[in-house]
């Protein structure tokens, strides 16, 4: 499945619609201007995935598509197989989808401004109505009075319906569990992130505490335009603006992680929970900052697990990026990426990274859609371990099985091209996959217990894995069925 990155320049939006401007004639008449402010796009599955949504799903954020041919795990041209010798590294997917960050709205947005049009001249029948209105408001507000005076006169009495709320003079207090609750817990704990390129493009982002350190958790894609001499900012609810550079970023896995300048004394890290324990149906809360608005909160479900999503930011240079991600209906749209998804108890169990596209067009007339219920998080366990590895080293790694495979749709699962790119071999001499008896022309159908329907599957499966781990692989060979147990070996960086 292919999905859309939110990764696209765009300014932010204001925090609120703009106030129309009235004139005193057309307030007394009550009117509203005709109109209203603009509504406000993520990640697809491989078109050949079960229950895969037919539209293109994108990031956060808006992007291209693109269709290469064949592509392994390495690095290589689209239209292309990977070379062995550079498996784990996936092309760009069969469909782009797009990021969930992005940022703030187009010309004729929020930003604009507007003034209410002039009342019509009323005629004398016009002007008996708005008298006989002022004389039944005159009246209301009398028997109104009236009615105030007496109730307050019999406010001991013991034939009164009424009952009042106990005064309190401390904050209400949200029961453990709710929303309000989870929400004001993480709040504090999340920023709103600025990404500006040495050229002055960039775009706004999510990310989270992640130690006290001053990491923070957040996606590449958020983060890539301010990698090789650009600029970051990390905003916290309570206005407080930090200065930020990137200690490390992985584009295959789409995580990245930054560093607060003079990080305050007092942070809070989110607590991270279990991806694995998660249910579909379990409820879901996403904080992030759609179309440039912080501090956002909206709510949902699981909706699947497991969801092969195949994502990019459509540009030339963009490498794809993979995940078995967590399905939730909570709305995310461009802006909420590198944000947290959290469980009812406020733990994070995923990154929001992209979004199911529905077309075209959205907020002040950019093509960044909004949410359709279509949302994909990368799994905490699997960012988790990820983030600790950029903070270690600065560079990631990832797990392969040392051979090329198909991106192209019908194959009916992961195929083992014929060749690698470049004319290299497409199964890796001595590498996993040949040491587990593989060849060219094999089909890979399931890894362990999930079914693989499609190159991208295969690979946001292997990197839920760690290198050296040993996996089930079932493939089919001259219409019959096989399988073969295989030590997955590693790639360091995204290059």
């Amino acid at each position: 499945m292919s999905t859309e990155n939110e990764g696209t320049a765009v300014p932010p939006a204001p925090s609120a619609p703009p106030v129309p401007v009235e004139s005193p004639a057309a307030s007394a008449q009550g009117a509203a201007p005709e109109g209203g402010a603009p509504t406000a796009q993520i990640p697809a599955v491989p078109p050949s995935a079960p229950g895969a949504p037919e539209q293109t799903p994108a990031y956060a954020a808006p992007m291209g598509a693109g269709a290469p041919e064949a592509h392994g795990y390495g690095s290589g041209a689209p239209g292309a197989p990977v070379s062995a010798a550079q498996a784990g590294w996936p092309p760009p997917p069969p469909a782009v989808p797009s990021y969930a960050d992005g940022g703030g709205s187009g010309a004729g947005g929020w930003g604009s401004s507007y003034e209410q049009p002039a009342p019509k001249r009323k005629n004398g029948r016009g002007g008996l109505v708005a008298a006989i209105l002022v004389a039944a408001l005159v009246a209301g507000g009398v028997g109104g009075g009236i009615g105030y005076s007496l109730a307050k006169n019999n406010d001991s009495s013991t034939d009164s319906t009424t009952v009042s709320a106990p005064s309190s003079s401390g904050d209400v207090k949200r029961a453990s569990g709710t929303v309000a609750n989870v929400a004001a817990k993480a709040l504090p704990s999340t920023v709103t992130i600025e990404a500006e390129s040495s050229s002055g493009s960039g775009g706004t982002g999510t990310g989270f505490v992640f130690d006290t350190q001053g990491h923070i958790l957040t996606n590449n894609h958020v983060v890539a335009e301010a990698v090789d001499g650009g600029k970051l900012t990390a905003t916290f609810p309570d206005g407080k603006k930090y200065d930020a550079e990137v200690v490390g970023h992985a584009q295959g896995y789409d995580v990245a992680v930054i560093k607060l300048k003079n990080a305050p004394s007092d942070l809070k890290p989110l607590t991270l929970g279990d991806s694995d324990r998660v249910a579909v149906g379990d409820s879901t809360i996403a904080i992030g900052a759609p179309f440039g608005l912080s501090n956002t909160v909206t709510t949902g479900i699981i909706s699947a697990k497991n969801r092969p999503v195949a994502s990019s930011d459509g540009s030339a240079s963009s490498k794809a990026s993979y995940m078995s991600a967590l399905q939730t209906d909570a709305s995310i749209n461009p802006g909420n990426s590198g944000g947290p998804l959290l469980d009812a108890q406020g733990a994070v169990i995923g990154i929001n990274s992209a979004i199911q596209s529905s077309g075209s067009g959205g907020l002040g007339g950019t093509s960044q859609s909004g949410s359709i219920g279509l949302g994909f998080a990368i799994p905490i366990n699997q960012a988790k371990h990820v983030a600790q590895q950029l903070i270690k080293t600065g560079k990631p790694v990832y797990p392969v099985i040392g051979a090329s495979v198909s991106l192209e749709d019908g194959t009916g699962g992961a195929k083992i091209t014929e060749q690698g790119a470049s004319g290299s071999a497409a199964v890796t001499s001595g590498g996993p996959a040949d040491k587990a008896g593989l060849k060219p022309g094999d089909v890979i159908t399931k890894l362990d217990d999930q079914v693989i329907d499609s190159g991208p599957t295969l690979i946001g499966e292997i990197w839920t894995h760690q290198p050296g781990d040993v996996v089930k692989l079932t493939y089919t060979r001259d219409g019959k069925t096989h399988t073969a147990e295989v030590t997955l070996g590693q790639r360091e960086g995204d290059s």
